[in-house]
């Protein structure tokens, strides 16, 4: 926004004090001035022309007074008004490092708690934070052109097989085809869902957690059966505020993801709800390989992908549980992700409970 120069705030500080400064002492003086010239005393009753005689001499130092005063309210209230901005000109070039693109500066502004520390403070935080949003949308986008551009590539190294060789076998060429593009597609919609769940451009519903676990497990039951996996669904009604399509998507890439890392055969998902005062909750456990915490940690990062995934016929496109802890976060939820001891994961999620119904 383009605006006018104007007076610095150290300058409109310097007059203030230097007003403040001046005007009490002019009050100090009148008051002087008064109890000589007004108040009944010994000199003002027997002295002839004693106020003419305090005049000629209390003039005189009032003005030598005031003067004196004049200079040192502004000399002061320019050095004073220099050291109280001191934090703010940190601040301040802090907020132009940033507008200028460079986040990893910090004010770090040194001192006991008031209220410039206060805001450098939480400016530093908010740095630190942009920052680290800043980085993850960069290999996000990163990630995800190297995610599209894969798929593609592959399509047109099939077509220029088909245009060099027109007896190569078509029905071939259309499977790959088609199986290249549903993965593109599926990733296009991953996309598309992570962003809308950012926005939090929903409308929040009651929405049972139970009910959508269900719905959740007899959807994929066919892909636990492929895998030899069981599933076993527990818990009480859990009445969530949010989105019922995307908390089934949440359950449901929950569910995906723990049915396709596990045991290669005879492996077990258990999905509980449950409520506590406040907050509903959704845990999803599942056998598996042993997971250490630097592992499980980066889990929810985009694109992560275990190698076991990759070898399987449903390889998925690495944004299941970043999928997840976008929904969760915008349903105002906390995620945790914490490997079992037995081997594999327990994924817990935490929303805030809806309000209860009211009126008859």
């Amino acid at each position: 926004m383009d605006r006018r120069p104007g007076a610095s705030v150290r300058l409109k500080l310097t007059l203030s004090y230097t007003g403040f400064l001046v005007l009490a002492g002019a009050l100090t003086l009148v008051a002087g001035w008064l109890f000589l010239t007004r108040v009944q005393h010994v000199g003002l009753v027997f002295v002839p022309e004693y106020r003419l005689s305090v005049a000629r001499d209390f003039v005189p130092v009032a003005a030598v007074t005031m003067v004196f005063l004049l200079v040192f309210g502004l000399g002061g209230g320019w050095f004073l008004a220099g050291r109280m901005l001191a934090p703010l000109h940190r601040i301040t070039r802090a907020a132009r490092m940033a507008a200028n693109g460079s986040l990893s500066h910090r004010i770090r502004l040194p001192g006991r708690m008031d209220e410039f520390r206060e805001f450098a403070d939480a400016f530093d935080t908010m740095l630190a934070r942009l920052e680290a949003h800043v980085a993850g949308q960069r290999r996000f986008a990163a990630n995800a052109s190297h995610e599209l551009r894969t798929p593609l590539a592959i399509s047109k190294a099939l077509l220029d097989v088909a245009r060099s060789d027109p007896r190569h076998d078509a029905g071939e060429l259309v499977d790959r085809l088609h199986t290249v593009n549903t993965r593109a597609i599926d990733l296009t919609e991953a996309l598309l869902l992570l962003s809308r769940a950012d926005r939090r451009t929903f409308t929040r519903e009651r929405t049972d957690l139970s009910l959508v676990a269900e719905e959740a497990a007899e959807t994929l039951l066919f892909l636990a059966e492929r895998h030899g996996v069981t599933l076993e669904t527990s818990g009480d009604v859990a009445q969530a505020a949010g989105s019922p399509p995307l908390l089934l998507q949440l359950v449901t890439n929950l569910l995906q993801n723990a049915i396709v890392h596990n045991l290669p055969r005879r492996g077990t998902v258990w999905i509980h709800t449950g409520a506590r005062p406040g907050t509903v909750m959704l845990t999803v456990e599942n056998t598996g390989d042993l997971l250490t915490p630097q592992r499980v940690s980066t889990l929810t990062e985009p694109f992560q992908r275990g190698t076991e995934r990759v070898h399987t016929d449903h390889a998925g496109v690495g944004l299941g549980l970043a999928i997840v802890d976008t929904i969760t976060r915008a349903h105002d939820g906390t995620l945790t992700l914490t490997p079992r001891s037995a081997g594999g994961l327990r994924v817990t999620v935490e929303l805030p409970a809806a309000a209860p119904r009211t009126g008859g």
